[in-house]
C-alpha cells in the first residue's frame, strides 16, 4: 500500500467546489478509477458510522461529525441520504450492519470512525467493491479505502510537556479506553513528554477495557485522584467523560483544591465547567491534545468530491498538517509553560525530537 503524508491543510478546499464528483455506489468504472458517475447528473453523497461511544461522545465521533457537517454547509448539501448522514452504533454488532445500509444507500463515501471498525470496513469494502470507504485510526489495503492515520504521539507529547511543567504533586495520570497499539501512542507519547521536563514524576497508567463507559473512567480517576495525583490525561472517548464528571465532583467539594484533567481529540474546555455550592463557576480542563478528525474528514471528502478519493492510500496528519496540537484554550497554562511547548513542538517538526510510538 502506498503511503503519504496528508497535504497541507490550508489548502484543502480550494478545489472541491468546482470540480466533478468522485465515483460510489454507482460507479460502472470501478471504485479505483478516476472516472467515477457524473456530478452534473448525481449530488455527492458522505456518510459516517460511528462506533460504539456514539455522535455526541465529545470526542472524535462528534469531531468526525463536526467534519461532514462542515462539509455538507460547504456544498449546499442537507442532512439526509441525498446528502450527509451518520449511523449510530450501539454495539460491535452494528458495525458490519451499518456499513453495508449506507452503501445499499448508493453514499458516494462512507467512513469508518474509529479502530474498531477496521474489520467491519474490510468486509463491507470487499463485498461493495463500486463504493469508497475510509477508516478513520486504522489501515485497510483495499482499492476502496482510504485509510487515515494520525501522529497522536506527537501531541501527547505536548500535552506530556503541559502536565510536567504543571504538576504540584508529581503525580500524574493516565487513561486509556481499550489497550491496543493506537492508545499506546498517546500513552507512550505523554509519558515521554512528561519525563523531557520532569524526571522526578511518576505516571500511573491505566485502562477502562471500554471506550464508552463513563461509570468505569469516574471509578479510575477517583483512585488516581485519591492517591495524590493532581492531573489526568485522558484517552479513552465517552469513557473520558467520568473523568471530568469526577474531577468537577472533587472540586466542588473542595474549591481550593487544584485537581485537572488534560481533554482529548478535541478542545473539551466546556467539559471541565462546574459551579460551587456556592455558585462560583470553576473550569478544571488544563488543556486538551487536539485530533483533528474533523478537518481530516473534510478533507478527505472535498477530494473524493473532486474525483481525487486517494483509493488505497494511508494519509497521515500531524503537526506539520496542523492535525495535531494542544487546544487554543490556554487560560490554565502560565507563559513559561506555553513557551516550553513551542519549543518542544519545533523540536519535533524539525526532526530534532523523534516521539516513540510505542
Amino acid at each position: 500500500m502506498k503511503k503519504r503524508n496528508g497535504l497541507a491543510l490550508s489548502l484543502f478546499l480550494a478545489a472541491g467546489t468546482l470540480l466533478a464528483g468522485c465515483g460510489g455506489g454507482n460507479n460502472d468504472e470501478g471504485a479505483g478509477s478516476e472516472g467515477g458517475k457524473e456530478a452534473a447528473d448525481e449530488q455527492f453523497t458522505v456518510a459516517m458510522v460511528t462506533d460504539v461511544g456514539g455522535v455526541d461522545d465529545k470526542s472524535f465521533n462528534q469531531s468526525a461529525w463536526e467534519g461532514l457537517q462542515a462539509f455538507g454547509e460547504e456544498n449546499g448539501l442537507e442532512k439526509g441520504t441525498d446528502g450527509y448522514d451518520y449511523s449510530q452504533s450501539q454495539s460491535d454488532a452494528d458495525y458490519v450492519t451499518n456499513l453495508n445500509t449506507l452503501a445499499r444507500k448508493n453514499f458516494d463515501l462512507i467512513y469508518g470512525i474509529g479502530y474498531l471498525l477496521q474489520p467491519a470496513v474490510e468486509e463491507i469494502a470487499e463485498q461493495q467493491k463500486d463504493t469508497h470507504f475510509a477508516i478513520v485510526d486504522s489501515v485497510v489495503e483495499k482499492p476502496n479505502v482510504a485509510s487515515i492515520t494520525f501522529k497522536e504521539h506527537q501531541g501527547s507529547y505536548l500535552v506530556g510537556v503541559v502536565a510536567g511543567l504543571t504538576t504540584k504533586t508529581n503525580k500524574v495520570g493516565f487513561v486509556g479506553g481499550v489497550e491496543g497499539d493506537l492508545i499506546k501512542k498517546f500513552e507512550v507519547g505523554f509519558v515521554e513528554g512528561v519525563k523531557a521536563v520532569n524526571p522526578d514524576a511518576t505516571v500511573d497508567v491505566q485502562y477502562a477495557g471500554a471506550f464508552d463507559a463513563a461509570d468505569k473512567g469516574k471509578a479510575i480517576a477517583s483512585s488516581m485522584y485519591g492517591s495524590g495525583t493532581d492531573i489526568i490525561y485522558h484517552a479513552a472517548g465517552g469513557t473520558g467523560n467520568g473523568v471530568f464528571s469526577e474531577a468537577i465532583d472533587l472540586k466542588v467539594q473542595d474549591p481550593d483544591r487544584e485537581l485537572w484533567v488534560i481533554g482529548v481529540d478535541k478542545d473539551q474546555h466546556e467539559e471541565g465547567n462546574g459551579k460551587t455550592k456556592d455558585g462560583e463557576e470553576f473550569n478544571i480542563t488544563l488543556t486538551s491534545m487536539v485530533k483533528r478528525v474533523d478537518v481530516a474528514v473534510q478533507d478527505l471528502s472535498e477530494k473524493a468530491k473532486a474525483g481525487e478519493f486517494p483509493g488505497g492510500e494511508v494519509i497521515e496528519y500531524g503537526i506539520e498538517e496542523e492535525a495535531i496540537g494542544i487546544s487554543p484554550s490556554d487560560e490554565h497554562l502560565s507563559e513559561e509553560v506555553k513557551a516550553k511547548v513551542k519549543e518542544y513542538e519545533e523540536k519535533i517538526v524539525n526532526g530534532e525530537i523523534e516521539v516513540p510510538t510505542k
